[in-house]
């Protein structure tokens, strides 16, 4: 018989062996791409942007940013990076880790793949071994000492990132700034403003809120217990468009008698405006010169172009909503706080909004040399705010560097001695996937991995579980004493997304892709 084509033309199908290959390759690139970015020693990446006139250049070494910024084509790959993002937006930390273990673990597959291991025995092995190792996790979790182990946290946090130099300084102001939400988890409350000069020690966070918008001309600078009102309204229709307008009048007079009667409408809104009584009106629109006069006679702060991100969060902040009709003033909930003041940072004038009614707000100052730097620090910033937030939902604490890899990778060693039959390597190979992490760790720094690893195995195996890398003095010591300490959600997470996502591509034994869409020809006369 003549084979049947189900097919379309030029949509491509890879099967089996090819299929397996093809993706296996694809996820252990990726892995090794970010594995050099791993520990306190890691690399830096520059991610280049855009064409040659316009270059935008990020300076990294942060997973998430950087699976984000390249663009894969390899199917696996889009696994491990969608897998790295959700890592991302749950527990803020810990990217390249999951990332580089799920590669591990795809490395191994493909060993044992090419051992003639079927990949549902091997998927069966990992199970098992992700339930070990998770329950000798769960075993060496301690129950946290709050502000003590949060500081720690973000040290160790901090400790892989640019801001490792002043991670004392930034430690203590990320966790004052969590400390700050009561445990309500609202990151939004926490805005982090980047003001390039000065060096990044100068960084320091202020219990006011800032905004980074200054009143118009003639308007008052500065107004105690001020009644705000927030809108996202249009206040530039008080002259003509000119383009895109087509006007027919019989002389420019008309012309004029057109922009009075814009101007007066504008007066109506102002009015209706004034009309809620408010002190402050905040837009998150422009506000052209003639609104801005009529404010400005009735002494009132005006604020433009706030952007959506900056009026949703004053909307938070100061307890008010945000409105874009004035009809009914009664029904307006309006913000309040004790201050609105003018500050300076730096060479820059911005508002201050002190004693607002959401207590826990507040605003992280940056200061840097570069605007790559800047960038860094506040995605460094971010993570080590985010793993605090999730370390306050459940505080349990576990040992870092390396230790909590070796741990897991020693209690799954042990039990894959009671696996019979060809599970028993799939047990074996998710122990050494583990056991890469702190090998990179090591190499990354410089140091000898084999002869720390073995030592490092060695006391895990003696029962001394507090036992990591020290990377600075390269030597094996306790590093619980030396307070580099992990959140147990974050570390958790990792372990359990690089399983699930290593599972999903191991399962793959077809590949189709759809025929690319025909674009029909334009026949339109030019």
């Amino acid at each position: 018989m003549l084979p049947i084509q189900v097919l379309k033309d030029q949509a491509q199908e890879e099967r089996g062996e090819n299929a397996r290959l093809s993706i296996f390759v694809g996820g252990i690139a990726l892995g090794d791409l970010v594995k050099s970015t791993l520990g306190p020693k890691g690399m830096d990446k520059i991610l280049i942007a855009g064409g040659p006139d316009h270059q935008t250049i990020k300076v990294t070494n942060d997973g998430a940013t950087i699976l984000k910024s390249i663009g894969v084509d390899n199917p696996a790959a889009k696994v491990l990076v969608d897998m790295a993002m959700t890592q991302d937006s749950e527990v803020g930390d810990g990217t390249t880790s999951v990332t580089v273990l799920a590669a591990e673990l795809l490395r191994e597959a493909e060993k044992l793949v090419s051992q003639r291991i079927h990949p549902q025995t091997i998927i069966s092995g990992y199970r098992r071994a992700l339930k070990i190792a998770q329950g000798a996790l769960v075993k060496s979790a301690n129950e946290s000492h709050l502000r003590e182990d949060l500081v720690k946290i973000a040290n160790t946090t901090l400790g892989s990132k640019i801001l490792s130099q002043h991670k004392d300084q930034f430690s203590k102001l990320a966790v004052d700034a969590v400390l700050r939400l009561n445990g309500s988890g609202n990151l939004e409350a926490i805005q982090i403003i980047k003001k390039l000069g000065g060096s990044m020690n100068e960084s320091y966070l202020d219990e006011g809120f800032l905004l980074e918008k200054l009143p118009g001309h003639s308007q008052p600078r500065r107004v105690e217990n001020p009644k705000i009102l927030i809108a996202n309204t249009p206040m530039d229709t008080d002259k003509v468009k000119v383009f895109g307008t087509r006007v027919r009048v019989e002389s420019v007079a008309k012309v004029a008698e057109l922009e009075v009667a814009e101007k007066l409408k504008m007066k109506e809104k102002v009015d209706k405006i004034l009309s809620h009584k408010c002190d402050v009106f905040i837009n998150r629109q422009l506000i052209y010169n003639y609104p801005e006069q009529l404010f400005a006679d009735a002494k009132v702060m005006g604020i433009e172009h706030a952007d959506f991100e900056g009026i949703e969060r004053l909307a938070l902040v100061l307890g008010g909503e945000i409105v874009s009709t004035f009809d009914t003033p009664e029904n307006v909930k309006l913000g309040t706080c004790e201050l609105i003041e003018e500050v300076m940072i730096g060479e820059d004038r911005l508002l201050r909004f002190s004693g607002v009614p959401l207590g826990e707000a507040c605003s992280v100052v940056l200061r840097g040399a570069t605007q790559q730097i800047l960038d860094e620090a506040e995605r460094s910033l971010h993570d080590a705010l985010c793993v605090l937030i999730t370390h306050v939902k459940e505080a349990k604490t576990v040992a870092g560097a390396g230790a909590s890899e070796i741990l897991m990778s020693t209690a799954v060693t042990v039990e894959a001695q009671k696996v019979a039959g060809k599970e028993a390597l799939a047990v074996e190979a998710f122990a050494r996937a583990l056991a890469q992490l702190p090998t990179i760790i090591c190499d990354n720094a410089g140091l000898d991995s084999a002869e720390l690893v073995t030592r490092l195995r060695a006391e895990h195996a003696n029962g001394r579980h507090n036992m990591g890398i020290d990377v600075e003095n390269g030597t094996v010591t306790d590093v619980v004493a030396l307070g580099v300490i992990e959140s147990f959600n974050v570390k958790m997470c990792m372990v359990s997304a690089a399983a699930e996502a290593a599972e999903q591509i191991i399962r793959v034994d077809n590949i189709i892709k759809n025929a690319p869409r025909q674009r029909t020809r334009d026949n339109r006369p030019c």
